[in-house]
């Protein structure tokens, strides 16, 4: 199995992509939340101790609350 990084440039080109895993020739990977950790793993190779993704993702619903609760 090889595994590629494309940037879709046409939208008509998803479709191609998406039609191609219903028919089970290719895997979609989603890599979003990898590349979350690869860019949270940077900052924490200097600190002894750093907060998980679910306390990351529980102080960023906090700001969110906070931001709207505004408007």
């Amino acid at each position: 199995m090889e595994v590629f990084k494309i940037e879709i440039l046409n939208p008509k080109a998803m479709q191609l992509i998406k039609r191609m895993q219903d028919l089970n020739l290719i895997k979609i990977l989603d890599d979003k939340v990898t590349a979350l950790q690869a860019y949270l793993k940077k900052p924490r190779k200097y600190t002894a101790s750093a907060p998980s993704l679910e306390e990351i993702a529980v102080m960023v619903d906090e700001v969110r609350t906070k931001r709207y609760a505004k408007r």
